[in-house]
Parts: structure tokens; sequence; C-alpha cells
């Protein structure tokens, strides 16, 4: 069905349809052999509450965005390659139902549709497309993964040293490592993990000394490694 799409005007004027909906704030979206699938709106877990997000599933990429006005104006452009992702199913919580979670080494999240068939029909067609183009690419599915932020009203007090109690005056944080929500005595550190950003990182305190202890055991395999290599 992708093959007969992928150079159709039908095809054309629907990925079309779907940058402009986005206008300049978007990134162009057409590109050979690129087809649209299917659209829809999925609630996402964010940092402050769940929120309606449109998404769009392309053969090669996900793409997702901030309603203005449903099916004409749409910001906030996500462009996820979907040989990246990974696809985990959650159970019900008591304000989402139907969860699952989307799993990236930039970026991890949770979504929920409006039903089980809704689910299962999203989580099936996303992943034909990862199969059909691993095969493709030849590349093996991901295995590193962000960890998913987890929601601020989840916790009242700091998840590290659980004495810190949240307020207006004393904020949360995110562990950029983790996806604990911290306060600033237990997130003082940054840590470069250049996976996800070119800049140092906040991360909690507990992350912050596995990450040092990893980099020296690496510095310390690496430099024992070309003390054996052979001098000429």
């Amino acid at each position: 069905m992708v093959d007969h799409l992928a150079n159709t005007e039908i095809n054309s004027q629907r990925i079309a349809a779907v940058e402009n909906c986005f206008g300049a704030s978007g990134q162009p979206l057409a590109v050979p052999g690129r087809v649209l699938l299917g659209e829809g709106i999925l609630t996402k877990e964010c940092r402050k509450k769940p929120k309606p997000r449109i998404f769009f599933l392309f053969n090669d990429i996900l793409v997702y965005g901030s309603i203005v006005i449903n099916k004409r104006k749409y910001n906030s452009q996500h462009i996820i390659p979907l040989e990246d992702v990974t696809l985990e199913t959650l159970p019900d919580t008591l304000q989402m139902k139907n969860r699952w979670m989307i799993k990236t080494s930039k970026k991890s999240f949770v979504v929920s549709a409006a039903s089980l068939t809704e689910r299962k029909e999203w989580i099936s067609h996303l992943e034909e497309c990862i199969r059909h183009l691993l095969m493709k690419t030849g590349r093996q599915p991901s295995t590193e993964h962000a960890a998913p932020w987890i929601p601020d009203k989840a916790t009242d007090i700091c998840m590290r040293c659980t004495q810190t109690k949240f307020s207006t005056l004393t904020r949360r944080h995110h562990c950029r490592k983790c996806g604990f929500v911290v306060c600033a005595d237990c997130s003082r550190q940054r840590f470069l993990m250049p996976r996800l950003s070119p800049k140092p990182l906040r991360v909690c305190n507990l992350c912050y000394r596995q990450l040092l202890a990893e980099k020296k055991k690496e510095y310390s395999t690496s430099t024992s490694l070309l003390s054996r290599s052979p001098r000429h």
C-alpha cells in the first residue's frame, strides 16, 4: 500500500495540507518516498497536565504538535524518526486509560487513546512501519531510550531527598537522566549527555554520581587499552 501511494498526487496533496496546517513554524515534510498513512488526536502526558495533541503517522516519521484550531492550525511541531522508536503498553491509571509509551533516544513520553481499539490500531500501524523501516535500512531496534519525565502533580515532595516540599516558592525540577521530580538542592549538577543535547543538562545528585563513575570507568578502560597497544 505504501509503495502504491508513494508518488501519487493524492499523497502529495495530503502532505502539503499537513505542512500548511503547521505554517511557517513547521518544517517541510515532503520527501521522495514518504507517505502519510494516518492521523489522529491522542492525549499526551505533559509535565503540568495531560493535553490533546495532533499526531501524523508517515511511513518513516511520526509528527505531532499542539492544536490551535482543529484541522486547520497546529504549532510546536515535533518530528520523530520511526527507526528510533520503541513502544511499550502501559496499565490504566485513574486519570488516563488506554496508555502506551513512545520511547526514543532523545525523548520518551506517554500517550493515551480514546478507546482500547484505537490504541491497538495505533500500536499495530506504528510497529508495522518500524518493522518495514528496520528491514529496509538493516538497522537493529533502538535499545537506548531517554527516561520519561514524571508529571509535576505525581509528587508533592522531592523524589530524591523526600524532605523538601514543593510550593509556589520551591520549584520542581526534572533530572534529565532518570526523569524524577527533584528539588534544586538535589539537582545542582549538570552533565553532558550528547545523545540528548549539545549542552550539559540538569541531573539529580544520584544520577550525577552514576554518570561520573561510568565516565571514569570508560576513561580507565580506554587508557589501559592504549597502554597495551603495540608501539612502533
